[in-house]
């Protein structure tokens, strides 16, 4: 049975294992929701790379096949380095996703994410090499949505309770409301899926798991006797 390690900065990456879960239902799995240094995307290099790294060290103790970058920001930035320091390991990371928006024949697209995950060469990057003829794609930092999700996570879903989450969507969110497509560019934004499709009706909501999903299983031959799926779940190191 392979073994799948995943990370996150908090819960926000349970999005992705639950889209792996669906087409490696008998891989055993690992996840770190590393709470206990979130917000990543606030973190400079030097400081975001050694926790990165602690989680891989973590995951490859325990026998990991393949580990999984559950963080479009801890992809951008720290997923090249990774890889040339455990050339053993095989990495997936997850990063938003413009190219299936772009390619769903969307007219007008809108790229919510971290302010760390925007500013990154690698984002404008797969906006460049994937816009079509007339595409507009615009990009949206959400300053300290992703913190605010996770501390309002509570049993396996976000209660609202205050109203924090509406009240920063409320100051974030534009008025306009004709896009066609919004990429949701970080794990923690599809726990929330329902509030933002209210501010854009029409839209369609996109994300990156089943495309990480889908990478992680051409990776891992998964030829094991069907079995009850396991998780093994941490809150931080």
């Amino acid at each position: 049975m392979p073994k799948i390690g995943i990370f996150d900065s908090g819960h926000g990456g349970t999005t992705v294992m639950s889209a792996v879960k669906k087409l490696l239902p008998t891989a055993e799995y690992l996840y770190i929701a590393d709470t206990a240094h979130r917000p990543y995307g606030e973190k400079p290099d030097s400081e975001l790379y050694p926790i990165v790294s602690a989680n891989v060290e973590k995951l490859k103790s325990w026998g990991a096949d393949v580990i999984v970058i559950a963080c479009n920001t801890a992809t951008v930035r720290c997923i090249a380095k990774l890889r040339r320091d455990y050339p053993e390991l095989q990495f997936i990371g997850t990063e938003p996703a413009i190219k299936v928006a772009a390619d769903s024949g969307a007219k007008n697209i809108l790229v919510l994410a971290t302010p760390s995950t925007i500013a990154s060469k690698r984002a404008h990057e797969i906006a460049e090499g994937n816009r079509r003829p007339g595409q507009q794609i615009d990009f949206l930092p959400c300053p300290g949505l992703a913190d605010t999700i996770e501390r309002n996570y509570k049993d396996g879903s976000v209660q609202d309770s205050d109203g924090e989450i509406v009240s920063l969507l409320n100051a974030t969110l534009p008025p306009k409301h004709d896009y066609d497509a919004v990429v949701l560019g970080c794990t923690h934004y599809p726990l929330i899926k329902e509030y933002i499709q209210r501010y854009f009706p029409n839209a369609q909501m996109v994300d990156g798991s089943l495309g990480v999903a889908r990478r992680v299983k051409s990776l891992l031959d998964n030829t094991t006797t069907p079995k009850t799926p396991t998780a093994k779940s941490y809150s931080s190191l």
